[in-house]
C-alpha cells in the first residue's frame, strides 16, 4: 500500500542565530574574543536548526514528502521554530509545551577556526516515546531519528527510551535510521554507558548514519581518550586509519544495524552493510536493488570546496542526500555521491538549509566531474580505486562494479 509520505525526521529540534565574523587574520578563539572588548560582526543568519529542521528540509528541497516530529516550547523561538517548519512541510507530528523552553543555538564560525556552539537543549531533553504519532508514522515509507546524545531523555536509562522509539516505528512499518552526535566526554551525555545504548536500539535501525569520531569514542572510548591525548594539536580525521574503519563498522554491524556510514568530514562518507538476507525486516523502503546493497564497503571522497562559509550541519545535509536517494531507489554509489554533494552544497553558506539544491540542480552538479578532496587509500591493504565510479572499494566490498548498476548518468528525478 502506498504511503502518504517519504519520511518522518524525528529528534533534536533547535532554532540557529549564527553571526557572521568577517576575516580579522585571528586563527584562535582567545584571539578573537577577549573579556572587554567589542567584537564587530555582519549580518546573523537566523534558521531552525538539528537534525529535525537540517535533514528534514533538504529532504523536501530535493523532492521528498517530509513530515516533523519533535518537541519544542510556546515561546518566541518555538513559534518562530514552527512558522519555518510549517513552510517546508507537515509539522503535525512536533508537540508544543507551555511554561518550557524552546532549544537555540548560537554558532560561532569565525573564518579559519574551529566552530563553537553556545546551547540550550531545552525541549529536546524532554522528548520521549509518547511524543509520537504512531498513525502518522504509519503513513511515512521511512523514518529517521537524529542527535540522541544531544536528548537527555533519550540517553538516560541506557536508552530504554530510545529503544521505544525505534520500536514504534519499525511496528508502524517504516524503515528506520539514526544519525548520531559527538557528546562532550565530560557531560552527562559523554558519562552514558554508549555501547550499551548501541547494543539496545541496533537491532531497530536499518540504516546507521554516524560519524567516525562518534564511534570511536562511543565503542572504544579508552582508545579514544588515548588518541586524542596524543594528537592534541590533530585532527583525529588524519589519524584513522582505513582499517580502524573496516574495525568499527564491523562492531556496528554485528549489534544489529543493516547498514552503517562512518561520516568523515572532509574525507568523505564511508559506508559498510550486510548480507542480502539482513534485509528482510527493513520496513516500506526496501533498497532498489538488494543485491548492490549487500556485503558493500565503499568509501566515497568528498567534492573539493575552496572556501568553506560554515560547515554547520553539513552532516545532516550529506544525511538527507544519502535517503533521498536511497528512498528513489538508487545504488550505493550514487547515494555516497549525492550525500557527498549536498554536505558540499551545506558549507557554501553560513547557515544549514539556505545552500541546499533541488534533485535537478544537484544531479547538475554531479555531472560536472568537480574536483574531489584528496582521499589516498593506495596503501590501505585491500582497498581498490573505482574510476568509474570514482570511489575506493574496500577489503569487504563484494566486488567490483557489474554491468547494470545505476551510475551517476543514471540520477532520476524523484517521484
Amino acid at each position: 500500500m502506498a504511503r502518504k509520505y517519504d519520511v518522518m525526521v524525528a529528534g533534536h529540534l533547535c532554532f540557529d542565530v549564527i553571526p557572521s565574523f568577517p576575516d580579522t587574520g585571528a586563527r584562535s578563539i582567545g584571539e578573537l574574543l577577549r573579556p572587554g572588548k567589542l567584537v564587530h560582526v555582519d549580518d546573523a543568519a537566523m534558521s531552525t536548526g538539528g537534525p529535525v529542521s537540517n535533514t528534514g528540509i533538504a529532504l523536501k528541497i530535493l523532492g521528498s514528502k517530509v513530515v516533523f516530529a519533535a518537541r519544542v516550547g510556546a515561546d518566541d523561538f518555538g513559534r518562530m521554530t514552527m512558522a519555518r517548519l510549517r513552510k517546508s512541510g507537515n509539522a503535525d507530528g512536533v508537540s508544543v509545551m507551555n511554561g518550557a523552553s524552546s532549544s537555540y543555538t548560537i554558532a560561532l564560525s569565525p573564518p579559519g577556526i574551529d566552530r563553537i556552539f553556545l546551547h540550550n537543549p531545552g525541549t529536546n531533553d524532554a522528548f520521549c516515546a509518547k511524543d509520537l504519532k504512531p498513525r502518522l508514522i504509519e503513513q511515512c515509507r521511512h523514518f529517521h531519528f537524529g542527535y540522541p546524545p544531544l536528548m537527555r531523555g533519550m540517553y538516560a536509562n541506557e536508552g530504554r527510551e530510545l529503544r521505544k522509539v525505534f520500536k514504534i516505528a519499525k511496528a508502524a512499518g517504516a524503515t528506520t535510521s539514526c544519525d548520531m552526535a559527538l557528546p562532550d566526554p565530560a557531560s552527562s551525555s559523554g558519562r552514558a554507558p554508549w555501547k550499551k545504548i548501541l547494543t539496545r536500539i541496533l537491532p531497530y535501525v536499518d540504516i546507521f548514519l554516524p560519524s567516525v569520531e562518534e564511534m570511536f569514542f562511543m565503542l572504544e572510548r579508552p582508545a579514544f581518550l588515548r588518541m586524542k591525548a596524543r594528537h592534541v594539536h590533530t585532527d583525529l580525521l588524519d589519524v584513522l586509519r582505513a582499517e580502524d574503519y573496516s574495525r568499527l563498522s564491523g562492531k556496528l554491524l554485528e549489534l544489529g544495524a543493516k547498514m552503517t556510514s562512518l561520516k568523515a568530514g572532509r574525507r568523505g562518507f564511508y559506508l559498510r552493510t550486510r548480507e542480502q538476507g539482513a534485509f528482510g525486516g527493513l520496513g516500506a523502503a526496501r533498497p532498489g536493488n538488494p543485491a548492490n546493497w549487500s556485503e558493500r564497503e565503499l568509501w566515497c571522497p568528498t567534492f573539493l570546496c575552496r572556501k568553506v562559509a560554515s560547515a554547520t550541519g553539513s552532516g545532516d545535509s550529506a544525511v538527507a542526500g544519502f535517503l533521498h536517494a536511497y528512498l528513489n531507489g538508487l545504488d550505493p554509489e550514487p547515494c555516497l555521491k549525492v550525500a557527498n554533494c549536498l554536505g558540499w552544497q551545506n558549507i557554501q553558506v553560513l547557515d544549514a538549509v539556505s545552500g541546499i539544491h533541488d534533485w535537478e540542480e544537484t544531479q547538475a552538479y554531479l555531472r560536472r566531474n568537480m574536483p574531489f578532496e584528496e582521499l589516498a587509500l593506495e596503501k590501505a591493504p585491500g582497498w581498490s580505486w573505482d574510476g568509474k565510479f570514482k570511489l575506493w572499494h574496500g577489503p569487504r566490498d563484494k566486488g567490483a562494479p557489474r554491468a547494470g548498476r545505476k551510475g551517476i548518468g543514471f540520477l532520476r528525478e524523484s517521484a
